[in-house]
């Protein structure tokens, strides 16, 4: 069995896959990662290199290729990324939603590990989130003519506003668990 895991940003995607490869001794994959090091590789935010991608399709085509292939060649992982359901579609497919604010909040404190760029305050998160999902909006319909934003794409949809990662670990593993049976 294969979990991917999507959702909004800032709604503890990668703590939460975290946790199911921990419980699960299973590999994971964090697409997001992937592509912040090669944004690095090019001096660049993840920002910067999401509006690249606007114009430029391999700052996705290449990763997605690489998911597709996980997906084909490998099984019992997690993997976190926006396009995953798409490119693993026997995936069972987890989306993570939050509310804005706790999403900004969230972010504003993660921000010190990442290649996010600096924020001032809360509001620059809250746009930077919104020029974010735009971007992805933009992208994957172009490229892929998918809204990686779209509900309807997943098999379990789980508010995160309100729950602890462990809670959504918990909610996740056993639904699978159920569907396992």
């Amino acid at each position: 069995m294969i979990i991917s895991i999507s959702g909004k940003p800032g709604a503890g995607k990668t703590t939460v896959a975290n946790i199911l490869a921990q419980r699960l001794s299973w590999p994971q994959y964090y697409i997001g990662e992937i592509r912040r090091k090669l944004a690095a590789k090019r001096g660049m935010t993840i920002q910067e290199y999401n509006k690249l991608g606007e114009t430029d399709p391999s700052t996705d085509i290449d990763v997605d290729k690489y998911q597709e292939k996980l997906g084909k060649t490998k099984d019992n992982f997690i993997i976190q990324g926006r396009t995953s359901f798409k490119f693993i579609p026997q995936s069972f497919k987890v989306y993570i939603d939050v509310d804005q604010k706790i999403a900004a909040e969230r972010i504003w404190h993660d921000t010190k590990t990442r290649n996010e760029g600096a924020y001032k305050n809360i509001q620059e998160v809250k746009k930077a989130i919104k020029e974010r999902t735009a971007s992805d909006k933009k992208r994957y319909k172009k490229y892929y003519g998918v809204d990686v934003y779209d509900i309807s794409n997943y098999d379990m949809v789980i508010d995160a506003t309100h729950k602890s990662p462990e809670q959504i670990a918990d909610e996740i593993l056993k639904t699978v668990k159920i569907m396992r049976k």
